[in-house]
């Protein structure tokens, strides 16, 4: 059943379409050779063009047009050969231009889809209306002076894709998973590093609500939302809102909102505007950009693996699960590790370590995949010690442990440790008497018909041999003597 908000007149039904501003990866912005670096200096990166001086003109930048390219072909969208840049008039003290030069009629990708997973195991296509280029505006700061605001033009002119959908979403849970995959395939391509918390990816939120089978109602724009959590937050509690006007005879009002997460409320920004009242228009100072069909398919030929595809590599290379394919997939940099680790080994085995010992190890050492304290190599090099029958299941614990502690190789804290497992049978038969001697009482019990008694008798050996044994020759081995 689809998410509902139950009224006093039944039920309402979500309607959600969500604008991502992703901040282009790139060296220089949009229009201009400024630097884009994150946290300089305010209004140290700020060139004649995004200061608007009087005749400066502005220079596509190729690399950003590359990236909103491969971006497109990321999302499985069309990708339009001539494309149009306009001027999006608005004033504001951010906004040195007193316009925005933006893609409006002529946008530089046309319709794509995303397809997101569910908790549930469902799977669903959201469409993609479109993806834009457009210049960012730069940021205001009220908290420097009691009775002035600054502005930091830093921003201003820096490459942004507007990522729209379609109104095809319709509970929180899938505008969430939406905004992860969006942002795991933009860090995949290298596109966008999709840091929510510098602002380089940030979402436009438009809900609505209605009855089953009504046509859409009056939608309300949540504006600059900076976490995938916020998001579903900033959803939930508008559509309430929204419900609870139109179940009391009001109207929604159509507006831009911003979402207030302390108190878990949207509040009014401004009226919302609409295309018109923008006066958008062609840029004079920019002719139509114009690319080739060929050199789209060699972007194209040259993009990397993507997610979707990686996890089915993975489920079949590897022989893993759906579930843990797609945890490893996750981010690119997870997904690398694992398969450091998986070629030529055990792919389950090498799963379980990945997203067991080693993800428990990183969040209680606070580290990353990328300063992980035990390497690929190094944890592969472990498996191996597994697979040769050097260690067991047991002892690879402590070695890993001692791994994370001390950075050193599996090898050389074996060898130190004198942790090899024993595989000497004399030993093994040697540990089985003296085990059985002690426990006269139950071999006697097992004797008489108490199966279950077995595993009691492997762990006595085990902690007799101080954990070394190999279990499978423990296991011939005990069975032997007690069935002799």
């Amino acid at each position: 059943m689809s998410y509902v908000i139950e009224g006093k007149t039944g039920s309402w039904e979500i309607v959600v379409g969500l604008e991502v501003h992703a901040q282009v990866v790139s060296k220089s912005k949009l229009f201009s050779g400024a630097s884009t670096t994150f946290g300089a200096e305010p209004n140290s990166q700020v060139s004649l063009i995004d200061a608007a001086f009087p005749g400066m003109l502005p220079v596509i930048n190729k690399e950003c047009v590359v990236q909103a390219v491969r971006t497109g072909l990321g999302l499985n969208a069309r990708i339009n050969l001539e494309s149009r840049f306009d001027r999006k008039n608005y004033f504001y003290a951010d906004l040195p231009q007193g316009y925005q030069i933006s893609q409006f009629a002529h946008p530089i990708v046309g319709e794509g889809t995303i397809e997101i997973e569910l908790s549930s195991g469902e799977t669903r296509k959201i469409g993609i209306t479109r993806l834009h280029m457009e210049q960012d505006a730069g940021k205001l700061i009220h908290d420097q002076d009691p009775t002035k605001s600054m502005v930091d033009l830093n921003r201003a002119g820096v490459a942004l894709m507007e990522i729209v959908s379609e109104p095809d979403i319709r509970e929180p849970e899938e505008a969430g998973a939406y905004l992860r995959k969006l942002r795991q395939i933009l860090r995949y391509l290298g596109t966008c590093d999709g840091n929510m918390e510098e602002g380089s990816m940030r979402a436009d939120v438009n809900v609505s609500v209605r009855k089953a089978g009504e046509p859409f109602r009056t939608r309300c724009e949540i504006k600059n939302v900076n976490s995938i959590r916020f998001v579903m937050q900033a959803i939930e509690v508008e559509a309430a809102r929204q419900v609870e006007i139109w179940e009391n005879g009001g109207e929604v009002d159509q507006e831009t909102r911003l979402f207030d997460a302390a108190r878990g409320e949207t509040r009014t920004m401004r009226s919302k505007e609409d295309a018109h009242d923008y006066r958008y228009f062609p840029d004079p100072d920019l002719l139509p950009l114009v690319i080739e069909q060929g050199w789209v398919d060699a972007l194209k030929a040259a993009l990397p693996e993507l997610p979707d595809a990686k996890r089915t590599r993975f489920q079949s290379d590897y022989g893993i699960p759906f579930y843990d394919a797609g945890v490893l997939v996750a981010e690119q940099s997870v997904a690398d590790f694992y398969e450091t680790i998986a070629k030529g080994r055990d792919g389950k085995l090498a799963v379980s370590w990945v997203t067991g010992d080693l993800f428990a190890a990183l969040n209680r050492t606070g580290k990353t995949i990328e300063t992980s304290p035990v390497s690929a190599e190094a944890l592969g090099k472990m498996l191996d010690l597994i697979a040769d029958g050097t260690i067991n299941g047991k002892i690879a614990k402590e070695v890993f442990e001692d791994m994370v502690e001390t950075g050193e190789g599996p090898d050389a804290i074996v060898e130190k440790k004198g942790l090899r497992q024993v595989t000497d049978t004399g030993v093994i038969d040697a540990a089985i008497d003296a085990v059985m001697a002690k426990n006269a009482d139950k071999v006697t019990e097992y004797r008489s018909g108490k199966d279950k008694l077995f595993g009691f008798f492997v762990g006595q050996v085990m902690k007799e041999t101080k954990g070394k044994a190999n279990p499978a020759l423990v296991n011939d081995a005990l069975k032997a003597k007690l069935d002799g």
